[in-house]
């Protein structure tokens, strides 16, 4: 049989630790020594650190140095993602950037200081870690098979690490009828099997009876494990020999496999599984799902006070010599009336005796029925009968009347849990959220009153949202989108984080009132695992994406976000939200320009129906929107009539409506707006009379190119049948205008294109001159030609859009070089030159 050990489903467990496997970042630590530089770096490459005293390299140190270190000091590990560190209850504690973490677990991160006892101090610094080489043979499972088989032991085969020894579970716990006391004999966290260098250790976790190899018992330090070897925990009941079965490694080491002898033990499918097969699985443990560190590491100061202690018992009873047990309630009763009545001896005493013999009687009695009416009874007999649904109103009922009671809070608990968990585990299993939270309020409402079910029902509420996101994000390879799911990730670990130990004792709490829990909490392990993983990779990288977007935006360098994008893109595939960056990066490059080559008419009409989905470019628009960069909000309630009619074909009306606009500084955008205007009509005429003459193609192709797609809808419609007649001609003409956007672009290069010493002239050179023109034409021809190919819906290379790319960066550039130099340069001569990158042709 399968240990219940936190296992995912069989169906799943394969694809969800090779998931895991892929998206796990493992640390290379470093601790640099603070307080002692002469020491060196502590390089830390395996997922599990000892630090201790008699622990390498804190062995070798001066005794002055370690002289704060207990034997057990602490220990750091990686697990999923994560890098943490867990004080063991040592003597002088450990700190963490200044706060005391002593019994307890704290994650690291990179540069955060820590501190052994008082004065060993080191800086941690967590980078990828540096692929390795893999052994010629990997450790595929490890077998513990037990040395008496008188007892019923049944073989353990370990095919996860590490693998946490414990009474509480599935492994020892199914033999607690049969050897109570030797099962009490192990504690909760009694030792630990992990592999270093892909070799197994075992460790004992400061055991109350002892973890033993081949005799010798475990002290402080972890110790091999090789074939052969007699291991037993607490005692000569559990005691077994070790059997490693490897493998020659595979080329992919993240693969995980069984070992032939899992693979023949494991269940099979009923209409094909041998009886051989099968009894051979009912006699044996298989551990399929790794314990965490985490959990392992957990500092319980209770956790060994159940454990029993063979030699003690027999030893130091718990009463004194001579004197009898302790009774049981109705004798401790019985007890106190007879200490009422005094020790009288004599006739007097006989009498009083018989004289009260009538009330004591009476009184225990009373005491009998009271005990025995007793609803803690009643409420067992119920749960014990599987009868928990009636268990709860009288449970409720109870903790109504005495709300201290513990026993009353843990036995309310347990009759809720046994009557809706099923439902909800179910419900979670199949998808169905919705259902599972009407269970979850089912839960809520029958324990309301008793306070030890609301942390409880807090981590059922997160573990159904952590299904929830895992069930949309099933596949290994499913998109987290940027901007929409990171504040999802990051609530469901901070929850995870703010107190990792109580919410696994919460957890392991509703797993021992209702075993088939276990299944769920590890499903719920598996996707809280690779969310870690996740945030490390994925949400780190979005991080740094939207530090670089709003630090682009707030140089006013937009252009240089294309590269970006890019980049982030290739390094990143599952980052989701892209495409709507790329569109609102597109949209705000349009009206940047728009706005810097002051085109009224262009950006007043994609003002109107701005369209960012994304907040930086919200937030950047807003910023803008009300500087001078901006026509003020009259002018363009002012152009919107004109616009109006200038869509709908209405030429006069919208020449009209510029010649009466009052727009003060921007009065000289209206200007070249009405010149634009006239400018597309008379090359629309012009189009008209050329149809079947030589040179259409060049005159359609000017006249695309002077479109803009969202302001000259009416003339763009009027213009695709003589497109469409012409295809192959203008299209033709376009991939010329390309080749000469190339050379141009070339020649700009070549002569050095525009340096600091050109925008810092103190007047307009012909160099600058030439330079901006080249920059500006390239832009235009590329530009004209990508248009007219969208427009006729025909495929064009799409290396033309990165060519693009590249000369608008270049432009933004140099606007940004030149508007920084605006603040101790001539104020005319930086417009003049700006515009004569933007396509102006001021000559002053």
């Amino acid at each position: 049989m399968f240990s219940q050990k936190m296992a995912p489903p069989a169906d799943e467990a394969d694809d969800r630790t090779s998931a895991l496997n892929q998206h796990v970042v493992d640390y290379d630590i470093v601790l640099r020594p603070l307080s002692h530089p002469e020491l060196g770096d502590i390089f830390i490459g395996e997922n599990l650190f000892a630090i201790g005293r008699n622990e390498p390299p804190f062995d070798s140190y001066a005794p002055e140095i370690t002289a704060d270190l207990s034997r057990r000091h602490a220990r750091i590990f990686s697990e999923y993602g994560a890098v943490y560190i867990a004080d063991l209850d040592s003597k002088n504690g450990t700190t963490v950037n200044g706060v005391d973490i002593q019994q307890k677990i704290s994650r690291l991160h990179d540069g955060d200081e820590i501190c052994f006892g008082k004065a060993l101090a080191y800086q941690v610094s967590l980078g990828p870690r540096a692929r390795t080489h893999q052994p010629s043979a990997r450790l595929v499972s490890l077998t513990l098979t037990p040395q008496r088989e008188d007892i019923g032991l049944q073989p353990i085969v370990i095919t996860q690490f590490p693998f946490l020894i414990s009474k509480a579970d599935d492994a020892f716990a199914r033999y607690k009828d049969d050897f109570p006391h030797q099962v009490q004999y192990l504690s909760r966290r009694h030792a630990h099997i992990f592999l270093k260098a892909g070799a197994p250790f075992i460790e004992d976790l400061g055991s109350t009876n002892g973890t033993f190899v081949n005799d010798e018992r475990l002290e402080e330090r972890a110790v091999p494990l090789k074939d052969g070897d007699v291991i037993s925990f607490g005692g000569r009941h559990f005691v077994y020999g070790v059997s490693l079965q490897t493998e020659i490694a595979q080329i992919d080491p993240t693969v995980t496999k069984l070992s032939p002898l899992v693979r023949e033990g494991a269940p099979q499918a009923a209409d094909t599984a041998a009886p051989e097969s099968a009894a051979a699985s009912d006699k044996t443990t298989f551990v399929a799902a790794a314990d965490s560190f985490l959990n392992i590491f957990c500092i319980d100061q209770a956790q060994n006070k159940t454990d029993a202690v063979p030699e003690a018992e027999e030893a130091a009873p718990d009463v004194e010599p001579g004197k009898r047990h302790p009774r049981g309630k109705y004798g401790t009763l019985a007890a106190a009336f007879m200490q009422a009545l005094g020790d009288g001896g004599g006739e007097k005493g006989r009498l009083r005796w018989v004289a009260l013999a009538a009330t004591a009687a009476l009184a225990i009695a009373a005491g009998v029925a009271y005990f025995g009416a007793q609803p803690e009874s009643e409420v067992k007999d119920l749960i014990a009968a599987g009868r928990a649904e009636q268990a709860v109103p009288v449970a409720s009922q109870a903790l109504a009347r005495r709300p201290d009671s513990t026993e009353l809070r843990s036995l309310a608990a347990e009759a809720v849990l046994k009557t809706y968990l099923p439902a909800w585990i179910a419900a979670q299993k199949e998808g169905n959220f919705d259902r599972a939270a009407q269970s979850l309020a089912s839960m809520r409402q029958a324990g309301q009153q008793n306070p030890d079910m609301q942390p409880m029902l807090a981590e059922l509420e997160w573990l159904g949202r952590l299904d929830s996101f895992a069930a949309s994000h099933r596949d290994a390879g499913a998109p987290l989108r940027i901007f929409a799911e990171e504040e999802q990730i990051q609530a469901l670990l901070a929850h995870w984080d703010q107190d990792t130990q109580a919410h696994q004792r919460q957890l392991e709490k509703i797993a021992a009132y209702v075993p088939e829990f276990r299944e769920t909490y590890a499903t719920g392990l598996s996707h809280l695992r690779r969310l870690q993983s996740d945030n490390a990779v994925y949400l780190a990288a979005m991080a740094r994406l939207k530090a670089a977007i709003e630090t682009e935006l707030g140089r006013d360098n937009p252009g240089a976000l294309n590269a970006v994008l890019d980049d982030y893109a290739q390094k990143f595939p599952r980052l989701a939200g892209m495409d709507q960056l790329r569109h609102d990066l597109q949209r705000y490059l349009e009206i940047d320009a728009a706005a810097r080559e002051r085109r009224l008419g262009a950006l007043a009409v994609r003002l109107e129906n701005p369209s960012f989905s994304t907040p930086p470019f919200q937030a950047k628009l807003r910023a803008v929107a009300s500087s001078d960069r901006f026509p003020p909000p009259d002018v363009l309630r002012q152009y919107q009539p004109v616009a109006k009619a200038w869509r709908e074909g209405d030429a006069r009306a919208a020449l009209g409506g510029l010649q009466q606009m009052k727009a003060a500084s921007w009065q000289d955008a209206v200007t070249r707006e009405t010149a634009r205007k006239q400018a597309l009509l008379e090359q629309h005429t012009a189009v008209q009379k050329g149809r079947g003459n030589r040179g259409q193609d060049e005159r359609l192709l000017q006249m695309a190119g002077m479109l803009d797609p969202e302001e000259d809808v009416y003339f763009l419609r009027a213009l695709e049948p003589e497109l469409t007649a012409n295809r192959a001609a203008v299209l033709a003409k376009a991939r010329e205008h390309v080749a000469q956007s190339e050379q141009r672009w070339r020649r700009y290069q070549e002569t050095g294109g525009i340096d600091a010493s050109l925008r810092l002239e103190s007047t307009l050179s012909p160099k600058f001159r030439e330079q901006a023109r080249l920059l500006r034409d390239a832009h235009e021809d590329v530009a004209r030609s990508i248009r007219i190919h969208r427009q006729l819906k025909a495929e064009y290379p799409p290396q033309w859009e990165r060519f693009q790319a590249d000369i608008d960066a270049e432009a933004a550039l140099q606007r940004s070089g030149l508007q920084e130099q605006q603040a101790g340069a001539n104020p005319a001569l930086i417009r003049a030159k700006l515009q004569l990158l933007e396509g102006g042709t001021n000559e002053k």
